[in-house]
């Protein structure tokens, strides 16, 4: 198995300097900075059927939040209309929104979820 190769970075080439004599050049690798990856935020969003015993099992089940904080996160969707349950990855992110829709959709509820990109 062959080591994975890293992309390769344009070196910078510098000319000689006017009194270098022998007309050598240099070069110089640049180094490439990486940006960390999108993040994207969980939100449940509210809805007048699904019990608010099954969304505190959700947020718990799923998002792995004690029961306390649970049941804030639901009475913020029940009141402001939608919550935070996390922030993952893309990914992840759009894993747990199905992982919740299919919950609620087996229980016969109207729940809804949605991963909203984060500035």
């Amino acid at each position: 198995m062959s080591e994975p190769k890293s992309p390769a970075v344009p070196p910078v080439v510098r000319p000689a300097h006017e009194d270098d004599d022998d007309g050598t050049v240099v070069l110089e690798r640049r180094t490439e900075k990486t940006k960390p990856p999108q993040m994207y935020q969980v939100v449940l969003l509210n809805d007048d059927y699904t019990p608010m015993e099954f969304v505190v099992f959700v947020i718990q089940e799923f998002f792995g939040k004690d029961r306390d904080t649970a049941i804030a996160i639901m009475l913020k969707v029940h009141v402001a209309g939608k919550g935070v349950c996390g922030v993952f990855s893309r990914d992840i992110a759009t894993t747990k929104v199905n992982v919740v829709m299919e919950a609620a959709q087996n229980a016969g509820h109207p729940l809804q979820a949605v991963a909203e990109p984060i500035d």
